[in-house]
């Protein structure tokens, strides 16, 4: 800091004498007074010199500690530098501002309202704004390992936490799937002695004419009560003439009384005895009921018309587990019922061997109506009118199997 100072005082000495130069070589009257002053330092000797205590340009413009202070006294008194007739200035008064008196300030009176008051004023204010947590842009640790996504059909072994180790997989075998017993059938076949019974009880049902044009008979009994009730019975007609038993199955016939289908309609679910053919042209491996919207697996239709309506009675496999208990009873909306394994036999069966030209029933124009009861029609030869279809007689009867010769004595 000294040193700076130092620095200054130097500056401005050599400004000021690079000043006093240019001065005094514009201005001659300057330059002879200086070197008037010169000339009474040197008359008077060192001591002048050293009280003057200045510098001041010699010829040759260099620089000499000489009488400054004299010089520049008498060049001020010279060019009157300094006027003269400008009286000193006094030094100015301070300005005393006086400061306006600020009042006192009033007691603030504070007033603690009631424990009721502030209850209720807390009741009538809303409730703070939940403060919702900055989410925070750091992911949360989490202290588990990431999951492996097994392959499908395995099964991940538990893992230790923290382990890094791969899991160990087991592969799954593929389970079979579940077999579903059959649901119980009320099935009470008739004894070797009834059976004997029905067939001749069927046979003594038969024209000439029926059993020389049909090969294959169904036997339907329509009864609710009887050991021969409620079952089908199906006999294969061999080349002597006699019938042989194939196959001696449960079934349903129709509930007998008048009710309303799903699709809201009246409708009565009789199942009408008589003889009947199959209609070649309605024989369906799946088909549903519109009218009481039930399927009808092995669907084989009536070749029946009832005053000019194509019927809609039909030999099908039972549907669902309910259906299927109730074969043995009276359950059906008419058609007649039978296991669906049973229903596939006979439909195979006939459809396979049983083709061919079958004899025509009588129609009776005035009604529309095709007689159900057993009368074929013939030509004005007197011969049976044939027609292409299957070879197959359905007799459904209301009997139980009762023995009508005992039950005359």
């Amino acid at each position: 800091m000294i040193a700076l100072r130092h620095l200054s005082v130097v500056y401005l000495a050599a400004a000021s004498s690079f000043a006093v130069a240019i001065a005094l070589s514009q201005h001659p009257t300057w330059n002879a007074a200086a070197h008037a002053g010169a000339r009474i330092v040197g008359e008077q000797g060192a001591s002048a010199a050293v009280a003057l205590n200045d510098y001041v340009l010699q010829p040759g413009w260099t620089a000499t500690k000489t009488g400054s202070v004299a010089f520049f006294k008498v060049a001020a008194d010279k060019f009157n530098m300094i006027p003269q007739n400008v009286a000193a200035r006094a030094p100015a008064k301070p300005v005393v501002v006086a400061q306006a008196k600020r009042p006192a300030p009033k007691p603030v009176e504070i007033h603690r309202p009631s424990i009721v008051a502030s209850y209720q004023q807390k009741k009538l204010m809303p409730p703070p704004a939940p403060q919702l947590a900055t989410p925070s842009l750091r992911p949360p640790i989490v202290e588990s390992e990431p999951v492996v996504q097994p392959k499908p059909n395995t099964v991940v072994a538990a893992a230790p936490k923290y382990s890094l180790a791969p899991q160990a997989t087991q592969p799954i075998a593929p389970k079979a799937p579940a077999q579903l017993a059959p649901p119980p059938i009320n099935d009470h076949p008739p004894s070797a002695a009834e059976l004997a019974r029905v067939t001749q009880h069927f046979r003594s049902s038969l024209t000439r004419e029926m059993l020389a044009n049909f090969e294959l008979f169904l036997y339907v009994s329509k009864a609710d009560h009887g050991v021969a009730a409620q079952r089908m019975y199906v006999f294969q007609k061999q080349d002597s003439g006699d019938l042989v038993l194939l196959h001696n199955w449960p079934a349903s016939t129709g509930r007998e009384m008048v009710e309303y289908a799903p699709n809201g309609t009246k409708a009565p679910s009789f199942t009408p005895a008589g003889y009947y053919e199959l209609d070649p042209k309605r024989m369906y491996v799946h088909h549903v009921s519109g009218q009481w919207q039930q399927p009808m697996p092995y669907a084989m239709f009536f070749n029946w018309e009832d005053h000019g309506y194509q019927t809609g009675l039909a030999i099908h496999g039972a549907d669902g587990a309910e259906d299927i208990s109730l074969l043995g009873t009276r359950a059906s909306a008419g058609c007649v019922r039978i296991a669906p394994e049973n229903a596939r036999v006979l439909f195979s069966l006939i459809k396979n061997d049983y083709k061919g030209l079958m004899p025509k029933f009588a129609y009776d124009k005035r009604t529309a109506t095709m007689s159900n009861q057993g009368v074929l029609l013939h030509n004005t030869d007197g011969n049976l009118q044939m027609a292409e279809g299957y070879k197959v007689l359905v007799f459904i009867e209301n009997y139980g199997g009762e023995n009508v010769v005992a039950a005359l004595f």
